[in-house]
């Protein structure tokens, strides 16, 4: 057996199927993702604080659409929000995932 055999062996034993509550939340993670619109929320999220009104007035966007997007990110833990009288301002909620995505528009911007 060759040495890239026993590693990829070794490695193949030593990787554990994933449980169902984390392929999950990786699936709906990845579907938070793959949307062009949510994409455009978190991007400018990462620039700080905002609120609803003016996530839609910057990305010419529907209030209702964007609260309905944001509820779906707030779900998944990866936005929060805080209120001030009757404004709701969001922020980004998960550094991995930003990180992720930042990588992901990077990425893209190289080809």
């Amino acid at each position: 057996m060759s040495e890239e055999q026993k590693h990829e062996k070794m490695s193949n034993e030593e990787m554990q199927d994933l449980d169902e509550e984390t392929l999950f939340v990786v699936s709906q993670t990845f579907k938070a993702l793959s949307d062009p619109t949510r994409i455009r929320i978190l991007n400018l999220l990462c620039t700080g604080e905002h609120s609803v009104n003016d996530i839609a007035e910057t990305l010419n966007l529907g209030q209702s659409s964007v609260s309905h997007q944001l509820r779906f990110l707030k779900n998944l833990r990866l936005v929060k929000y805080r209120r001030a009288g009757t404004t709701m301002y969001y922020s980004e909620d998960d550094e991995h995932i930003m990180n992720l995505l930042k990588q992901a528009i990077e990425h893209a911007s190289h080809h």
